[in-house]
């Protein structure tokens, strides 16, 4: 049972909380910042993907945006369907994609399955967002979200900017990028728990009593199913 107190005892409660939250904000605030003074690094690669639109280069996928954002989802060349958890990330791009786009900022997926099974797989969940195959180039392996088996067994992959072990052949991520005067530059990527922020059920989750309630669970997503499999 959880303490239940009168009103002025919850709401002295809450604003204790709320300092903290306003100190959590400012905190954000200032971290954003700090990633975008990060330095650049040049995409020298002459990567190339397999579109809707025919064979692309990273510069192409820019559109007539000046940032690009790449959602590295996890979906293998050999792989049937996506993967959940990339699936339940992905169920919340769709309707920001015309907001990113008023920022000069284009949103896209790339996996390295085949385009007609991403196309497929997109329509059976019913997205719209831009997807692309990587999977003719090295893009996903030099962007450390997909591994070769040896890689894995050694300890040689690197995910989340340090060699681990206990990974999948492939990893979800996201990647931005800045084009200028047709060049390509890398600003940041994030993995892991870095995503976090951009699965909306989770926040909204973290605001009620039971929370993501994962902690009795096999593993933390052990819950979770694609939208069409509940």
């Amino acid at each position: 049972m959880h303490k239940i107190v009168e009103d002025h005892a919850w709401l002295k409660a809450r604003l204790a909380l709320l300092e903290e939250e306003k100190d959590l904000q400012k905190a954000r605030d200032s971290l954003a910042e700090k990633r975008r003074a990060l330095p650049w690094r040049k995409i020298t690669t002459d990567y190339r993907f397999d579109t809707e639109d025919g064979e692309k280069s990273l510069a192409d996928l820019f559109g007539e945006c000046a940032q690009l954002i790449v959602y590295h989802f996890m979906y293998g060349s050999d792989w049937k369907e996506g993967c959940k958890s990339c699936s339940f990330w992905a169920d919340n791009y769709n309707g920001v994609v015309p907001h990113l786009r008023a920022r000069d900022t284009k949103l896209i997926a790339v996996s390295l399955g085949p385009l007609e099974q991403l196309l497929a797989f997109r329509e059976r969940m019913g997205w719209s967002f831009p997807w692309v195959s990587a999977g003719n180039s090295s893009f996903n392996q030099d962007f450390d979200v997909s591994f070769s088996r040896e890689q894995i067994d050694s300890g040689e992959a690197n995910y989340n900017y340090h060699k681990t072990q206990g990974i999948g052949e492939e990893m979800p991520g996201l990647s931005a990028f800045r084009r200028e005067d047709g060049v390509v530059f890398h600003t940041y990527s994030t993995y892991a728990r870095g995503l976090d922020p951009f699965n909306t059920a989770y926040q909204l989750l973290d605001l009620t009593s039971l929370g993501r309630n994962e902690g009795e669970l096999d593993y933390p997503m052990d819950w979770l199913r694609r939208r069409d499999e509940y």
